[in-house]
């Protein structure tokens, strides 16, 4: 199985720091995010990695090579007209990750997520999705769960409760198959950019993918003040 790690944001809103700095290297406790996932996924026999990247990519691939001081085999998605958003990304990568599903992982989050944890798609499925309790900084959340399917948030729906995408989940590469991506790509000449958002809020709907809680600890490094919170908290990297 395969991973792809998601590197290719611009980091908005971790200005100043991603300035310079591409935000999935930014460190914790001196550590780079993005080398914490490879480590946990080579853990967890997981060694072929795709990484897409766009803003300040080159520092990424000078970082990380070609993985083989973790044991790792990385391959790299560049994103040379700037970045594609989550699902284009994915969808420009496909010819690096094969016809096999795989995981994908926001490269900015820190987890101590276990990625041996891999639940089986049924022919009919095409993703999971793994989902936290609701940070401060997203306190209605994103979908629910309903009998161990991903649902969409409905007003109609009494006494939902609701969780955030956590940025870790299995796909299958026929997820990012849609015509939608051909049409636009044929339009243009270049790969087409969409974002992951309404595609799953679709795949929810048409009952194609199932979700569950992710276990372990989780932060979306998605402020400098939460990046200052976790270098702070000694218990981090245990």
């Amino acid at each position: 199985m395969k991973a792809m790690i998601l590197a290719a944001g611009r980091g908005e809103r971790m200005k100043p720091l991603t300035d310079t700095c591409p935000k999935p290297m930014l460190t914790v406790h001196g550590k780079p995010l993005i080398e914490y996932h490879i480590e946990r996924l080579v853990a967890a026999g997981i060694t072929e990695i795709v990484i897409n990247h766009a803003w300040l990519g080159q520092q990424i691939e000078a970082y990380l090579g070609d993985g083989n001081r973790w044991h790792a085999d990385i391959r790299y998605s560049a994103e040379t007209n700037g970045a594609l958003e989550t699902a284009g990304g994915i969808a420009n990568a496909l010819p690096l990750l094969g016809q096999e599903a795989f995981w994908l992982v926001n490269g900015d989050v820190f987890t101590s997520f276990d990625f041996k944890k891999s639940p089986r798609l049924t022919q009919e499925q095409l993703a999971h999705l793994f989902l936290v309790n609701n940070p401060e900084h997203n306190p209605k959340g994103d979908f629910a769960i309903s009998e161990g399917m991903l649902d969409n948030l409905s007003e109609n729906k009494a006494q939902q409760q609701s969780y955030t995408y956590s940025g870790i989940a299995i796909f299958k590469p026929a997820f990012f198959q849609r015509p939608c991506f051909v049409s636009e790509a044929d339009r243009s000449g270049l790969a087409a950019v969409m974002p992951l958002g309404p595609l799953l809020r679709e795949g929810a709907k048409q009952q194609k993918i199932t979700a569950g809680i992710l276990s372990g600890s989780w932060t979306d490094v998605g402020t400098p003040e939460r990046l200052a919170l976790l270098n702070k908290d000694t218990q981090a990297v245990s």
